[in-house]
């Protein structure tokens, strides 16, 4: 059922690009040394998702944050997303979690990822996210230092315990949508609703596949009457119900990697299908126009 708005918001789609034998969860078993003789799966997924976007009739743009490990491999999966109209952004270079890297090791993923990215497509990279949200101040600075003009990695979720954490000025006109770091830099946070005191986690992922869809829609609603913009995620494997299975993996993490992803395809669907009021942007254009406001 969809519901009327009084104003059109921005839903940022945003993709991030790895595949299932990449994510965290798997990495106590799936070592980065066989990474290149696991099956891959992101092109064709990154396709479906892409497919998805080009079946509506009015335009839906999104952000594809996509592995430097996947770009030098497929560099025509990156020309694709490219030529459809959408933004390539990073996501690292090899899925390596920021506070576990070392500030030069860090800086070098940095360079390598956005020098690949923009070789590739022939046009600028600026947006940036942190494997797993693992964001932390001092991984801003050298974001910035490198040439990006946002980062799209805080999670305020403080129930996940790979997510970073960032200290965010205070935001105009309380809008948590998104954050100016400095004069040319922002922050674009994963939308979550908050309930009193209470975070709740509702921006894409796992928890999109738990909650049931009229639900999330009703979450989605109530964020984007206080916000100019939710900001939604979701990877390629997520809609991938055929993918190798890595069976020594515990309960817990089969159920969050697992949970619904027969379903998850469909279900974006019908989110982009009930959100088709407000404007799917690129988080380069949302951030675009923020600045232009902010100048006004």
């Amino acid at each position: 059922m969809k519901q009327k708005l009084s104003a059109q918001k921005s839903v940022l789609l945003t993709f991030d690009i790895e595949d299932w034998f990449q994510v965290e969860n798997f990495k106590e078993y799936i070592p980065y040394s066989s990474w290149d003789s696991r099956e891959f799966r992101a092109e064709k997924n990154t396709h479906k998702i892409l497919n998805i976007l080009d079946n509506y009739q009015t335009k839906i743009k999104a952000t594809f944050f996509i592995l430097g490990w996947i770009a030098k491999r497929y560099p025509n999966l990156v020309l694709e997303i490219h030529k459809r109209g959408h933004e390539v952004a990073s996501h690292g270079f090899n899925h390596q979690l920021c506070y576990k890297q070392s500030p030069e090791d860090m800086k070098l993923d940095l360079k390598k990822s956005k020098a690949l990215l923009e070789d590739t497509i022939g046009s600028q990279v600026s947006g940036y996210r942190a494997p797993s949200f693992s964001i932390t101040d001092k991984a801003i600075d050298l974001i910035r230092q490198e040439g990006y003009l946002y980062d799209s990695s805080y999670n305020s979720f403080e129930g996940h315990e790979r997510y970073g954490s960032l200290k965010l000025p205070e935001n105009l006109n309380n809008d948590p949508s998104f954050y100016r770091l400095s004069h040319s830099f922002f922050e674009i946070p994963i939308s979550n609703l908050r309930l009193g005191n209470t975070i709740i986690p509702w921006g894409g992922g796992g928890y999109f596949r738990l909650l049931p869809s009229l639900i999330h829609q009703a979450g989605v609603n109530r964020i984007l009457h206080l916000s100019q913009c939710y900001t939604f995620y979701m990877h390629p494997w997520e809609i991938d119900p055929g993918q190798p299975r890595v069976p020594d993996a515990s309960f817990s993490e089969k159920f969050k990697h697992y949970i619904n992803i027969n379903k998850a395809q469909r279900k974006l669907e019908r989110f982009i299908a009930r959100n088709s009021a407000h404007s799917f942007q690129t988080c380069g254009e949302f951030i675009q126009e923020q600045k232009k406001s902010i100048r006004t």
